[in-house]
């Protein structure tokens, strides 16, 4: 039998050239991942004193902006004041009685004069006041005087010390004023925490009028004659200045309509209406008006039955005044008025309604004048003279 011997097994041949290429293929894989790791954590943060947060400044531009409306609030700002209403109230517990403020709003200084400076204000205002304090723009506040307050145009002027005043309100021209035209309000709205707020707009309608119920019987009383703006006044507005954009006082801030869904509904007496009015209140204290001496009610608010049966008033007749009541003496019962005559004419305008009538008295005639009256009486149309006379005669 033939024996084949087992060869030995030889070991692997090393080539020196394969070597050298896996190194170098390792060497750049670390490489690659090393800058991977770089792009993704990013450089490590610079700890430089020079480039830390706390040395960064922030660049600021100061700007001085100047515009006709900040013109008009600069010529003007400083004669809008504050007015406190102060009263008597009792305690009923300690059966004394202190004073507590009541309310408060603005007023515009118009005038110096004498060692005083005159203040336009609303009579809703001062309305039953024990004092009055007048807070000026640079927070100092002082007694005042009232000189006189008009119900019926809501006006009224308080006087102070002068001393260190020196802006004074100028009056402009509010007849000339055009719808669209820009005003701003100047006041204090809710109080003196917010002193002299300026609110922009413009005139939304010139020659309106606004019903005034005084008495609060649900009946208009007066018909208050107001320009419309849209810029905003607020309780403590009232007294403040209505100003065009020359910085002129066109108006005294009065009111506004807040009703829910009513936006934008701002009233002022307009000034060429408050001129006299103010210029009457500083020389007497009052303003005098003429009166008839009766006592009247709108017909539209008597039933149709009494219209017919007592009155005795045509048909076609649906508007007017009745005479309730005479006062002994007066004007109308020297003219030969009798209780239940219905006015429905004044010196030939149509009067409607006991504010009608009030305007026309109030407004166009002076006390000494004579007034031709057209009324029905029993279903005829007299007509009636008379001389209109003071209210204090009666």
């Amino acid at each position: 039998m033939t024996m084949y011997e087992q060869p030995t097994p030889q070991p692997p041949m090393k080539h020196k050239g394969n070597s050298l290429g896996y190194f170098l293929m390792g060497l750049f894989g670390v490489m690659v991942g090393a800058l991977l790791v770089w792009f993704i954590v990013g450089p490590k943060p610079q700890t430089d004193s020079a480039t830390t947060p706390s040395n960064v400044t922030t660049q600021q531009v100061a700007t001085d902006v100047t515009t006709d409306a900040t013109d008009a609030v600069g010529k003007v700002s400083k004669a809008v004041v504050g007015i406190t209403n102060i009263q008597k109230v009792a305690d009923f517990w300690s059966q004394q009685t202190g004073e507590q403020e009541a309310g408060s709003g603005s007023g515009v200084i118009y005038k110096i004069e004498d060692g005083k400076a005159f203040i336009v204000t609303n009579y809703h205002v001062i309305e039953n006041a024990e004092r009055l304090e007048v807070t000026l723009d640079e927070g100092s506040k002082r007694e005042a005087e009232l000189l006189g307050g008009d119900m019926w145009t809501d006006l009224a002027v308080i006087a102070i010390d002068a001393k260190d005043i020196t802006t004074v309100a100028q009056f402009g021209d509010s007849d000339s004023l055009k719808q669209g035209e820009p005003v701003l309000a100047i006041g204090n709205p809710l109080g003196l925490d917010f002193y002299g707020s300026v609110t922009q707009g413009v005139v939304s309608g010139v020659d309106r009028t606004m019903p005034i119920d005084f008495n609060k019987d649900g009946i208009a009383d007066w018909e208050q004659e107001v320009l419309q703006t849209d810029a905003a006044i607020n309780p403590g507005n009232s007294g403040g200045a209505l100003v065009n954009i020359k910085g002129d006082v066109i108006g005294i801030n009065s009111m506004k309509i807040a009703v829910a869904k009513v936006e934008g509904l701002g009233f002022a007496i307009p000034i060429n209406a408050a001129i006299p009015i103010i210029e009457e209140l500083e020389q007497r204290g009052e303003v005098q008006r003429p009166v008839l001496g009766v006592s009247l009610t709108d017909l539209t608010n008597v039933p149709a039955f009494y219209q017919q049966q007592t009155l005795q008033i045509p048909k076609e007749i649906t508007t007017g005044v009745v005479i309730t009541d005479i006062v002994r003496g007066s004007a109308a019962a020297e003219a030969g008025a009798k209780q239940y005559d219905v006015i429905v004419e004044m010196d030939g305008e149509k009067i409607e309604s006991a504010s009608d009538l009030r305007k026309h008295l109030y407004n166009k005639k002076k006390i000494g004048d004579e007034l031709t009256m057209k009324v029905y009486r029993q279903g005829k149309l007299v007509e009636l003279q008379a001389k209109l006379v003071d209210d204090k005669t009666l």
